[in-house]
């Protein structure tokens, strides 16, 4: 679909969702991601090709040649690709998914009460490309 690209799907009404798409965006120096909500139409038929439900579109989905990650470990790949110091990050790898993900699941109830909600991100002309919808 967009060879050597990643794709990031994020909640689009989130802020905190909205604020780590900034921060790759800012770290992303070979801009290999690209980007989408998982509200829209091209976010959804992500999903769908890759059998991923969301439930109350708590997650972040990395997909990476083909493979979607979801939660903790979508966020600790992402590290991991943004490289230099980011790859440190990735170590938390090594803690098991349940309890990484517990703690994500514990952050991603309470965003909306914690950092807000936000419409949907409208990204500048240069970064337009980016972003598939």
């Amino acid at each position: 679909m967009h060879p050597g690209k990643y794709i990031l799907l994020f909640d689009g009404e989130c802020n905190l969702c909205n604020h780590f798409v900034q921060f790759v965006i800012k770290y992303d120096k070979q801009k290999k991601f690209l980007f989408t909500s998982l509200q829209s139409a091209t976010g959804k038929a992500l999903l769908d090709k890759h059998n991923v439900n969301v439930v109350g579109l708590e997650t972040l989905v990395f997909i990476k040649n083909d493979v979607a990650y979801l939660r903790s470990g979508a966020a600790l790949h992402v590290f991991n690709e943004l490289g230099g110091r980011w790859k440190l990050v990735y170590a938390f790898i090594i803690v098991p998914a349940f309890i990484r993900d517990a703690v994500y699941k514990f952050i991603a109830k309470r965003r909306y009460k914690i950092f807000g909600k936000t419409t949907c991100m409208v990204p500048s002309p240069e970064l337009k490309s980016r972003f598939l919808e």
